[in-house]
């Protein structure tokens, strides 16, 4: 017996994982994308900078106002310098003595004093003025009933 020639194949050149075709194709592709990318952010403003830049953006402010005469605490404890504690006192006096009539009447309840005063101030809503609504339309003279009155 002869011992076996090893035979080896020819080295063939290794195979590209795209094809040359392929490879123009998705270069033209690829070119197609960033083109459509650069006109959006020219579009948008990216040449002269209106762009939203997050970080510098300005801050949103939201207001706040409580109404005194209908808040629970968990809405008053919101307001700056007020705990739990000043809250509960202030709905026990509105549930004693009745609504406050203005703002100022809020130095009634125990705690309250002129500077919580002006840090409260800011985030109150105005207590309208006292007017008896149902009436103040109707004046009518002595002798004449709404049924009559025009």
């Amino acid at each position: 017996m002869q011992p076996r020639e090893n035979k080896t194949l020819p080295d063939s050149p290794p195979r590209p994982w795209i094809r040359p075709r392929d490879q123009t194709s998705l270069l033209a592709l690829v070119t197609s994308l960033l083109v459509m990318m650069a006109s959006y952010w020219l579009y948008h403003g990216g040449h002269e900078g209106k762009l939203i830049d997050i970080d510098r953006a300005d801050p949103l402010e939201a207001r706040f106002l409580v109404d005194i005469n209908r808040a629970d605490w968990p809405e008053m404890i919101q307001l700056p310098g007020l705990g739990e504690t000043m809250a509960r006192r202030i709905i026990s006096d509105r549930q004693q003595r009745g609504p406050f009539h203005s703002v100022e009447q809020l130095d009634r309840v125990n705690g309250i004093g002129p500077r919580t005063m002006e840090r409260l101030r800011p985030y109150l809503m105005p207590i309208p003025v006292d007017t008896d609504w149902a009436t103040s339309d109707l004046q009518l003279n002595d002798n004449e009933s709404p049924a009559i009155r025009n």
